[in-house]
């Protein structure tokens, strides 16, 4: 994957060769997250996510006194050996579920951030796309990508003119 992307980066830099080429470059990751609406998106995201934690915790709660209430009664003998199995089983059927709604919550955070997050992204983009296309760059490099960018040349650092044109 990574020759693809050199290769097709050579290409590019062969191909753009004859004409003057403007660049520049950003940090992405650091745009999102000087935006107002990320702040306002990371709020949403906690309280939802506190909301699913507590479910969880409530669940846990539940088993647990359960789960107290049969080994006292087992050690007290009040259960007979089958009534002992029956709720053996259904504390295991509870364990499960509260282990699967640990992944759902997990999923559903994931589902939540990136539904919370994409406007955000998509107007970034946007005034990227907009700047870009108005002054002439034929290529913007995003910084925030580890190994992505490790020099450029007469590169311009667009970070405080995208903040503006978002008007941050």
């Amino acid at each position: 994957m990574k020759k693809i992307f050199f290769i097709v980066l050579l290409f590019a830099a062969v191909s753009f060769q004859a004409s003057a080429q403007k660049y520049g470059h950003l940090n992405f990751g650091n745009l999102i997250a000087a935006m107002p609406d990320t702040k306002a998106a990371d709020t949403q995201l906690e309280t939802y996510q506190k909301d699913l934690v507590t479910k969880g915790e409530n669940m846990v709660k539940a088993f647990q006194e359960k789960y107290g209430q049969f080994v006292s009664d087992v050690q007290s003998g009040a259960l007979a050996p089958k009534d002992q199995q029956t709720k053996q089983m259904a504390l295991q059927k509870e364990q499960q579920t509260i282990l699967d709604y640990e992944n759902e919550v997990i999923q559903k955070v994931q589902e939540k951030r990136q539904e919370l997050l994409k406007p955000i992204i998509d107007k970034a983009q946007k005034a990227i796309d907009d700047y870009a296309k108005t002054n002439g760059y034929e290529m913007i490099f995003d910084t925030s990508v580890f190994n992505a960018v490790l020099f450029v040349q007469d590169g311009d650092d667009l970070m405080a003119a995208i903040k503006a044109k978002l008007g941050l």
